[in-house]
């Protein structure tokens, strides 16, 4: 089973990709990076439990039925607090970016304190445990060291995409705060410019090409924290409506570099969640994973990029796909990206 812990948010988009100026309405959805991961990874096949704080109110109510609406286990949310954190997406088109308004403050995770969770009776049983950085930005990172500290105990696999988002806190204060954490983990997410901007980790001198570069950031942040396994995520912006995207697993001295995927783009908030959900899974032990074989290293990475290009052709945070549709999209790249009607 997985454990996430983070905060589950509401959120407001002005449809039809209208400008937050235009917008006499607003579409209403329910994510955030954690709730994300644990969706996703049982529309693949797993098992997941949410951990969280939410305020006992009926958008309280509505976040914990979205959440449980896919399968996830809601029993450790604990309810308390005066309101849900919210945040505003507009969505970009073509030379425009997309913006996201955060409305978070004094959000009920931002409330949580020790004692909230029973760290060791929620994590009973538990295979894996998955945080991203935005979890000890909005919240006492005490709280999360706590369970950090009985996964070791218990002998849980942690993993963490650093996330950084640069409206919650600075890159100082994150990589003070993250690094001791990070200690923690056994499978780290994060991208060039969050290694070198939280963690001062740069390629080695001279190193120009894309994946020697990440390969040399891989190997130094597992020497830094002691990772078993590093994911280094690359993405090249054409357009608000066209990106390219992959990603490169350093683990057991070898680099595994995924295919690339050009994408012409829906929603991109949850492609990195996707990423990390379908990581997880390759590793979850499910029988699913047939699909999978874990010691091949190559089919992981190649399995997880395509989870984050599937999640950009999906409206919302989660990626709603299936293990075998994942499985799909990744072998039609490697048959030129040919995507054929199923019937």
């Amino acid at each position: 089973m997985l454990v996430c812990y983070g905060e589950i948010l509401m959120r407001l988009s002005p449809p039809d990709r209208l400008r937050f100026a235009q917008a006499g309405q607003f579409d209403v959805r329910y994510g955030g990076a954690e709730a994300n991961v644990a969706c996703a990874y049982v529309q693949m096949g797993g098992r997941a439990k949410m951990v969280t704080v939410l305020p006992e109110s009926g958008l309280g109510d509505a976040a914990v039925a979205s959440v449980a609406g896919f399968g996830v286990d809601c029993s450790a949310i604990r309810r308390k607090g005066e309101r849900i954190g919210i945040y505003f997406l507009e969505k970009g088109a073509s030379y425009r970016p997309s913006k996201v308004i955060y409305d978070r403050k004094n959000s009920a995770i931002a409330k949580v304190s020790r004692g909230d969770f029973d760290w060791d009776a929620i994590l009973e049983g538990a295979d894996d445990f998955f945080f991203t950085g935005i979890t000890p930005a909005v919240s006492d990172p005490v709280v999360l060291l706590d369970a950090l500290q009985i996964c070791r105990k218990k002998g849980i696999r942690v993993w963490c995409d650093v996330n950084y988002r640069a409206t919650l806190w600075s890159t100082t204060k994150a990589g003070a705060v993250m690094t001791p954490m990070l200690s923690y983990v056994d499978v780290l997410v994060v991208n060039e410019e969050h290694a070198r901007d939280l963690f001062g980790v740069t390629p080695g001198y001279g190193i120009t090409k894309p994946e020697d570069r990440l390969a040399s950031l891989g190997e130094q942040l597992k020497k830094l924290f002691g990772c078993r396994e590093v994911v280094l995520t690359a993405r090249e912006s054409i357009s608000s409506d066209d990106n390219e995207i992959w990603a490169l697993l350093y683990a057991d001295g070898k680099v595994s570099k995924s295919s690339q995927y050009k994408l012409h783009i829906v929603d991109r908030v949850g492609g990195g969640d996707a990423l990390s959900a379908a990581l997880i899974y390759t590793e979850s032990g499910c029988i699913e994973n047939r699909l999978v074989d874990t010691s091949d290293r190559q089919r992981q990475i190649d399995f997880a990029c395509a989870a984050n290009a599937l999640k950009h052709s999906v409206e919302g945070d989660v990626l709603i796909a299936t293990a075998e549709e994942v499985c799909a999209v990744m072998e039609s790249v490697k048959d030129g990206g040919r995507v054929r009607v199923v019937r």
